[in-house]
């Protein structure tokens, strides 16, 4: 299934001939999963379950632009597309205000413009989605690096004793004199000690941070494997580009396909740094300051592809680039997108 098969569409439109046409473009272009109601009233209980909505704003119990307040209420609210046959800047002006994404009139540039401006917002939602997956993983970063600390004093205050007492626990079970609920008793204290033992390295290997419950209404860290393997390392991935969002989830996405990303302030000092060895990928803007690439200038006999993102493709790959991603990128592929200029340039090479 396709990236657009699996975005839910509600289509908001009272006109029977307009909703066709939608619906045949939105089919057109491999949305498949699209749901068609013609009031205000059935589009509130629908616009749960729906990814992108396509609101009209002439509807027969209320107008599109007051319905966006209540379509936009839940937590993780849908995005909206206002396409109406009325349409003004006030009235866009007011959409947007409202919270819309977008907003297309009903004329004749509908066919052509409505899966280009879909296909951004699609791509914004993900990118959004890869975002907050980008803050999560800071936050786990801090966590681990918080217990990591937190181990290291555990080791050092806690080890050495331990090892001690198993070892005084050892050498009293080796002596013949003692009775046998002695014996009993020592056998339960080196299990206890041998647990806390096995606890303390795992505290020492811990690689997530999760939670499970321990009482109603308190947490305790997980302490156990959950046996899943890391990607193949694939090199290292020199990365810049002036917003921070775009860093934030390009790089979560490179680290979870196996990369070690080495994040630059500045194409100067990714520059710096492209003569390095065990660099496999370079990525940057298309443009900096009116320059491609912002000047950047591959080393001679490079091994690495250099990804641009955003622009135009003409003058970023006249600079050097291998290859060049639009933005607002879409998440899902870009991964194996790169992939895919990483084996052509293998095999260039």
């Amino acid at each position: 299934m396709s990236d657009r098969a699996s975005v839910s569409i509600l289509l908001i439109e009272d006109d029977a001939s307009m909703a066709r046409l939608v619906r045949h473009l939105l089919e057109m272009d491999g949305y498949g999963k699209i749901r068609h109601v013609w009031t205000a009233e059935q589009a509130v209980p629908a616009a749960a379950e729906a990814d992108i909505i396509l609101l009209d704003q002439q509807l027969p119990d209320a107008k599109g632009v007051e319905l966006l307040p209540r379509l936009l209420s839940r937590p993780e609210p849908p995005s909206v597309i206002m396409v109406t046959g009325h349409g003004s800047e006030s009235l866009a002006a007011a959409a947007l205000r409202q919270g819309a994404d977008d907003y297309i009139t009903k004329d004749h540039t509908l066919p052509e413009l409505l899966p280009r401006v879909l296909e951004r917002v699609r791509r914004n939602r993900a990118l959004r989605a890869a975002l907050a997956e980008a803050e999560r993983d800071l936050v786990r970063a801090e966590r681990l690096a918080a217990i990591g600390e937190l181990s290291v004093t555990l080791h050092h205050e806690l080890n050495n004793p331990l090892m001690v007492a198993m070892a005084e626990v050892d050498m009293l079970l080796g002596e013949g004199s003692l009775g046998e609920t002695q014996r009993e008793a020592l056998t339960i204290v080196r299990t206890a000690l041998q647990r806390m033992a096995e606890r303390l390295r795992q505290t020492a290997d811990l690689r997530r941070a999760e939670t499970a419950d321990y009482l109603e209404g308190l947490r305790m860290i997980s302490l156990e494997s959950k046996g899943e393997t890391e990607p193949p390392f694939r090199g290292k991935a020199l990365l810049f580009h002036p917003d921070q969002r775009v860093r934030r989830v390009v790089s979560l996405l490179l680290r979870n396909a196996g990369f070690l990303v080495e994040r630059h302030p500045s194409v100067r000092e990714l520059q710096k740094s492209a003569g390095d060895q065990g660099i496999r990928l370079v990525m940057l803007p298309s443009e900096v300051d009116g320059a491609a690439l912002g000047g950047f200038a591959s080393a001679a006999g490079h091994g690495y592809a250099v990804v641009a993102l955003g622009g135009e493709d003409t003058a970023a790959k006249a600079a050097g680039a291998d290859h060049v991603v639009a933005l607002p990128f879409d998440p899902a592929t870009l991964v194996t997108d790169i992939m895919e200029v990483l084996q052509d340039k293998r095999s260039q090479d």
